[in-house]
């Protein structure tokens, strides 16, 4: 919900109702524990971007116009490296979104993505609408670059330039479980590093006209689905885990499951970002807020359900998770509905 909230940032900013657009998409604010789907998500986007004439959502200076996106894969399609084309898409960036420069950076074998501000976004450096627009774009460019190379590409850390978010725990999920956050100075300019290693940008482009035609399908908002492809080890993992409750699988247990050594699976979540301690942590998270919020439960029953064998392990987990213990989290949400 944390992604929903900063995407509609700029519509407050204009004075514009979110709840015709928020209805069309099927998606309902109500219940910050509930999970959107991707799909409901992608139409919002797509719509967002239509109501304002704008693929930036508002949050910047000036409109990045429909239609930009597909000139930025236009733009980098004919690239013979992903190196020149995260060229291109930089110099691209400059004309239609000049608040936020694109550069990549070598050294010592390691590649830097990086975003940076060139006009404050935002007054507060952890306003959602800032927060948002550098998750985007750090998204965008992500997902064009897999779907340019044909192969999922490994983010091996990020560094957000604001404090952890009340959502970090999806980054895991999205971009990479080794994320960090330092907070823009007052006054400042913000500076995003994503890293990965820097062979990869001399992959080769394995995409053409034809392939492109079907990409824009549902582009841009669709650009946001291509992580269920990137990571596919890390969802069979987590609907493993999820089927086993209470029971805790270990990474031998889901590896034999899977048919695969315990080395393999580890090297695949890694490849995508992930880890084994990462997927359990956030499968646990998901469902006791969702239990918290829409059932009576005990706190005990909703830990043993989730396979901790002892409470006070369980209230560790949720107050490092939310910064609440959970029986706080469930009044504090029963009083928000009042």
């Amino acid at each position: 919900m944390g992604f929903v909230t900063g995407m509609l940032a700029g519509l407050a900013r204009r004075n514009i109702d979110p709840a015709p657009l928020l209805h069309a998409a099927g998606v309902d604010l109500a219940d910050p524990a509930r999970r959107i789907p991707v799909e409901r998500y992608a139409a919002l986007y797509n719509l967002l971007n239509r109501e304002l004439d704008d693929e930036g959502f508002a949050l910047f200076a000036q409109p990045m116009r429909v239609g930009s996106f597909e000139f930025l894969c236009r733009g980098c399609l004919t690239a013979p490296t992903l190196a020149e084309a995260l060229q291109r898409a930089s110099r691209f960036l400059r004309l239609v979104l000049p608040d936020l420069a694109v550069s990549v950076r070598r050294s010592q074998g390691r590649a830097d993505l990086v975003i940076a501000e060139t006009r404050h976004l935002a007054t507060d450096p952890d306003d959602p609408g800032r927060i948002f627009a550098f998750e985007w774009l750090l998204r965008l460019l992500h997902g064009l670059s897999c779907w340019l190379a044909g192969r999922g590409i490994a983010l091996d850390s990020v560094l957000f330039p604001y404090r952890k978010p009340a959502h970090f725990a999806d980054y895991a999920l999205i971009f990479t479980e080794d994320s960090h956050f330092a907070p823009t100075l007052p006054g400042g300019n913000g500076v995003l590093l994503a890293s990965f290693n820097a062979n990869l940008l001399e992959l080769p482009l394995r995409r053409d006209e034809a392939a492109l035609s079907a990409f824009l399908d549902g582009a841009p908002g669709k650009i946001t689905t291509l992580y269920r492809r990137d990571r596919a080890m890390v969802i069979r993992v987590r609907d493993l885990l999820r089927a086993a409750l209470p029971a805790p699988l270990s990474l031998d247990e889901v590896a034999e499951r899977l048919h695969l050594s315990p080395r393999t699976v580890h090297r695949r979540l890694e490849e995508e970002g992930s880890s084994f301690r990462g997927i359990k942590d956030a499968l646990r998270r998901d469902m006791a807020l969702a239990r918290l919020v829409k059932t009576r439960d005990p706190v005990a029953r909703i830990a043993a359900d989730l396979g901790y064998t002892d409470t006070s392990a369980f209230y560790r987990a949720f107050v490092e998770w939310t910064g609440m213990a959970p029986a706080y989290y469930r009044r504090h949400w029963a009083q928000t509905q009042d």
